[in-house]
């Protein structure tokens, strides 16, 4: 499947060279993120090491993650897509997003969200999930305008902050 396109953004396939974008990512995650999801004390992982999972990487669930640019300028500022279901529900995969500080509060997380909305119902899936952790607030109200709903269950961690699964009906 081919990229996507809102009025200020597109939505395109990784490559290896948003290595470098991706590691920024990564960078500034908040600190109560896992630490296998953050940059380690020893620099791990390694731009090559961004290449090399770029390289490799599967758009699946369909269609995937997208690398978000700015249309005008393609300046990437976040990704945006589908990720398999972190509780082994192939059939309502999980929406998600991330983006730049920089560019929080703009409505990219929002208005990307909804090109993946559009294209997983027409892709076929009649619901997707979204688990966030509890202290994300910017991430549910992004949830909130994409009409997902709080189901009430929680994955409950006292280091890094409770998961809360959020789910909508997309058709």
């Amino acid at each position: 499947m081919h990229g996507m396109q809102s009025e200020r953004l597109r939505l395109r396939r990784w490559t290896p060279e948003d290595a470098v974008f991706h590691r920024r990512l990564w960078e500034e995650r908040d600190p109560r993120v896992p630490a296998r999801r953050r940059i380690s004390a020893d620099g791990h992982p390694t731009l090559a090491e961004m290449q090399q999972r770029l390289r490799a990487y599967r758009p699946e669930p369909a269609p995937g993650l997208y690398v978000v640019e700015m249309r005008e300028s393609g300046i990437p500022v976040g990704y945006c897509g589908l990720v398999a279901n972190s509780v082994g529900m192939p059939e309502e995969p999980e929406l998600a997003f991330e983006f730049l500080r920089e560019f929080w509060g703009h409505g990219y997380a929002t208005e990307s969200s909804r090109l993946i909305l559009d294209r997983a119902a027409s892709v076929g899936y009649d619901r997707l999930a979204s688990t966030v952790r509890a202290w994300n607030v910017a991430s549910m109200n992004v949830l909130h305008k994409l009409g997902f709903v709080d189901t009430g269950e929680r994955e409950r961690d006292a280091v890094h902050g409770d998961s809360v699964l959020m789910r909508v009906t997309l058709r």
